[in-house]
């Protein structure tokens, strides 16, 4: 015979769940509300005004400059501008890669700025300017002469200029600080002509289009150089294969050249750029 449950058996129970339920509720209310109301006090009070910005990534200018450009000030409201339209009044600068803007914490804003890397130096009317891996050349200048990047030399040609700034930025950084100075050496034969005069008293003869590819052997062509039993400086020319020619023999070439009327590579250069100027006054 099944047992019959009495109805008031069941009812305290029964409240005690209502009464959970209910106290549940009211709890989930209260705390939405409490919510509310922090964040209204939070829009309301300076908590949400921005106190610090930060500027991350910064090399060639200066963290007031970014800053600046972003059009943002202490104090401002920390939502009170569009991320998008900062970064793109930071991005319009030729010499930035990228931005990316964040709100951090409750009133903190950190801009990175990826800039292109320096890669060399041009020198115009006795100043130095930063060329950077994109082809820019930024636009300040330094008066004294910079030790940190190549000096591009008699470097007219835009075209031949950006390639060789992209060959560059792929040199390994050991590579690329061994290089002094760089000077345009054209030829009819060959527009994209370079020498590289390198810190450790090396001369290199390079093509533009080939040089990262070839000159990242630089040390240990080297030092195959100076294991030999001459410790003579040359010429490592990698133009088209590689081979080295030490200064003396270069220069007792150069003096027979000289001797004999014909044309050496200094000549054959200087005879290339005159050419070229002259069929630009013809065509002028």
């Amino acid at each position: 015979m099944e047992k019959v449950i009495d109805i008031t058996e069941r009812v305290p129970a029964m409240k005690k769940r209502r009464r959970r339920r209910t106290n549940f509720k009211f709890l989930a209310l209260v705390t939405i509300f409490l919510f509310i109301i922090i964040i209204l006090l939070y829009f309301q009070l300076p908590y949400s005004d921005i106190k610090k910005i930060e500027i991350k990534g910064a090399q060639l200018k200066e963290d007031t400059f970014y800053i600046e450009q972003s059009n943002l000030n202490i104090d401002d409201s920390l939502w009170g501008f569009k991320i998008s339209e900062v970064e793109q009044a930071i991005a319009q600068h030729e010499w930035v890669k990228s931005v990316h803007v964040q709100r951090k914490f409750l009133n903190h804003v950190q801009i990175t700025i990826d800039e292109w890397q320096k890669v060399a130096y041009i020198s115009k009317d006795g100043e130095f300017y930063p060329m950077l891996d994109n082809g820019a050349i930024f636009n300040e200048s330094n008066a004294i002469v910079p030790i940190d990047a190549p000096i591009f030399l008699k470097f007219e040609n835009e075209a031949i200029r950006k390639k060789l700034l992209k060959e560059l930025a792929q040199l390994k950084p050991e590579v690329l600080s061994l290089i002094s100075q760089i000077n345009a050496n054209p030829t009819e034969a060959d527009p994209y002509s370079i020498t590289l005069f390198m810190n450790d008293g090396y001369e290199v003869r390079a093509d533009a289009n080939t040089l990262a590819e070839k000159l990242n052997y630089y040390p240990s062509i080297v030092a195959q150089i100076e294991n030999e039993e001459t410790s003579e400086k040359g010429i490592v020319d990698i133009e088209v294969g590689s081979y080295y020619r030490p200064f003396s023999d270069e220069y007792s070439l150069i003096n027979d050249a000289e001797e004999k009327g014909e044309p050496t590579d200094e000549t054959k250069g200087a005879e290339a750029e005159e050419g070229g100027q002259s069929e630009e006054q013809n065509d002028e």
